[in-house]
């Protein structure tokens, strides 16, 4: 007979969200028991292998444990931050390993247990008491889903959904009216198994990348058109010479037979093998393409059983532990996160923030992504939500209900990865990991709340809940997206609670009526100095002609900024004028990426 654990919180799965609930729960108090599937902890973040995560990239969006995150990262990645263009934060995945198990041997009442799947869910009535594993069972008073595939959803047989939302259900100006071939042919987003390659220097020939059991180069043709080789390969550039090769068009996507993730393990265990020799296809194609300086990458990830009775074991370093899942089995809870809810609201900068019945403001996590859909053939039309800021495109910010972490029958249970209650439409860009992060954060501060009181999640008062994020001690998570509330201003919490308990008042723009608050320098001993002639080519469009260092004298540099007196400033500055910037360099974006401005005297 397996031996049973008892635990506050039990979190069933290792990644972004579930990490990110397990450390929140811990942190608070309770007595948690964390179960992953993997060895590595982080999910999308780092045992999927994306690590340049989108989204929530501004400076007043990085709070909660998604800002401390970024901030371990910049203390112990060598070189900083600045490699790829894809994002402003690219790292090697295994430095993001490192902080999340450092996060868990600092906490002594968080348990973690790796290389475990969940067997079943234990139900009492309409309530979730446990789960069972393959050598123990685990009792707890609140279980987390925070498993890749909503797994939990399907044992438990908590009402879920899979699949698209067509017009009638709920309006969304996406969704289409009818099913038609995009639909049929893929029912959720396609998953890309991540690979890790390098650039071994000129002249260099790396060793020479198998052919998998099915490979098919054409399938690849033209994936990098309308990019040189270089733009290409920096996009998802590494320190050390690394890539990360998650790339959408013609690459290593793959979403033929996606329902075959959710029908049974050897389905299951069929699709991953596919994903995962399309990915090393598609490694082989750019080796071949590019050149033998460009190989697989060594020794970055442990040993994954994900797929039984794997062929070429000695590659498995260089691709992720599992897929990069960007959509899942799909909670339907007390409320659902769709497309309008996501929105900017017209004529304004901000989607609306949820407000329930009786109207009280709900949101508990901050999101930004512009809606990104992935499918490996055709594609859909969205309804734009990105806007200009700090010289550069961003998402519009949204937030996420409480309601929509909670089911709408079931107690005890609790979800916090992308199978929050959401539809397949708003799944695109509720689905970054920033936000799923910000999600677990919320999810296992309620979780810990709901074992403090004895109560049930959709019981606790979701006020208590905000106030206890804005509070927490070591990671204080905003809970309202306002572009210039920055955490270091002195009246940070102020703003958020004014806005929390008075939700009709936050406004369109996104902006707090505040005069500027001048804040403790960040530039001298930290960022280096540029100067140059500022350039206005357009509306939140800005370049920097420089005149110093004098190694750069003469080179032309796109302006952006994460920081809203930067944004300010540039906004206001008059074109042509001698600048001085303090910031940080971007070889593969050409930009230069700026935390302090002033006119040169």
């Amino acid at each position: 007979m397996s031996s049973v654990l008892k635990a506050d919180v039990l979190v069933v799965g290792g990644g972004t969200g579930g990490t990110a609930a397990a450390v929140q729960a811990a942190r608070r108090g309770a007595k948690t028991i964390l179960v992953s599937e993997f060895p590595w902890l982080g999910g999308m973040l780092t045992s999927a292998g994306v690590s340049a995560p989108d989204g929530n990239e501004l400076a007043a969006f990085q709070t909660g444990l998604w800002g401390a995150f970024l901030r371990e990262l910049q203390q112990r990645q060598p070189g900083g931050l600045d490699w790829g263009w894809v994002s402003f934060f690219t790292y090697d995945p295994r430095t993001g390993a490192e902080i999340f198990a450092d996060w868990v041997k600092c906490l002594p009442n968080l348990h973690w247990i790796s290389g475990q799947i969940a067997q079943d869910v234990i139900i009492e009535g309409d309530r979730i008491s446990g789960v069972q594993f393959a050598d123990f069972t685990v009792s707890a008073k609140i279980t987390l889903d925070a498993t890749e595939l909503g797994d939990l959803l399907a044992l438990a047989e908590v009402r879920h959904r899979w699949g698209w939302e067509f017009q009638a259900e709920w309006g969304e100006p996406s969704a289409p009216a009818a099913s038609n071939a995009l639909t049929e042919r893929y029912s959720v987003q396609a998953p890309t198994w991540v690979a890790i390659m390098q650039d071994f220097g000129e002249g260099a020939v790396a060793p020479e990348i198998p052919a998998p059991p099915v490979d098919n180069p054409d399938r690849f043709t033209g994936a990098w058109d309308g990019y040189t080789p270089e733009q290409f390969l920096n996009y998802g550039r590494l320190p050390g010479g690394l890539l990360m090769i998650n790339w959408p068009i013609r690459g290593n996507d793959y979403g033929e037979g996606v329902d075959r993730l959710i029908k049974s393990e050897a389905s299951r265990q069929e699709f991953l093998q596919e994903s995962l020799w399309h990915s090393q296809s598609f490694a082989r194609f750019i080796q071949t393409q590019l050149g033998p300086r460009y190989g697989l990458a060594e020794n970055i990830f442990p040993i994954s059983t994900t797929i039984e009775n794997q062929q070429n074991s000695s590659l498995l370093p260089s691709f992720a532990l599992h897929p990069y899942y960007r959509e899942s089995r799909r909670l339907r809870g007390i409320s659902t996160v769709r497309e309008q809810d996501i929105l900017p609201i017209v004529g304004g900068r901000v989607a609306k923030l949820p407000i329930n019945s009786e109207g009280i403001c709900e949101a508990v996590a901050i999101g930004n992504y512009a809606n990104d859909h992935h499918y490996t053939s055709g594609d859909i039309p969205l309804q734009p939500k990105s806007i200009r800021w700090g010289g550069r495109w961003t998402g519009t910010p949204f937030t996420i209900p409480y309601s929509a972490l909670i089911p709408g029958s079931t107690d005890g249970l609790l979800v916090c990865e992308k199978n929050i209650s959401v539809s397949h439409i708003a799944n695109g860009a509720t689905r970054l990991q920033p936000t799923v992060m910000n999600i677990g954060q919320a999810a296992g501060m309620a979780a810990a709340l709901c074992a403090e009181s004895g109560c049930q999640p959709r019981e606790l008062p979701v006020r208590v809940l905000q106030e206890a994020l804005l509070q927490d001690s070591e990671a204080s998570a905003a809970v309202i997206p306002l572009f210039n509330l920055t955490r270091d201003r002195s009246d940070w919490l102020d703003w958020q609670r004014y806005y929390i308990d008075r939700p009709q008042a936050y406004p369109a723009s996104g902006e707090c009526p505040f005069s500027v608050e001048k804040q403790s320098s960040q530039t001298a001993n930290t960022h280096s100095e540029f100067s140059g002639i500022f350039r206005r080519l357009g509306e939140q469009d800005w370049t920097l002609m420089l005149t110093s260092p004098t190694s750069l004298a003469g080179q032309t540099w796109q302006l952006v900024t994460l920081d809203s007196e930067t944004d300010r400033f540039l906004q206001k500055c008059e074109t042509e004028k001698p600048l001085t910037v303090w910031g940080r360099l971007n070889f593969a974006g050409a930009w230069l990426l700026s935390v302090s401005v002033e006119l040169k005297r």
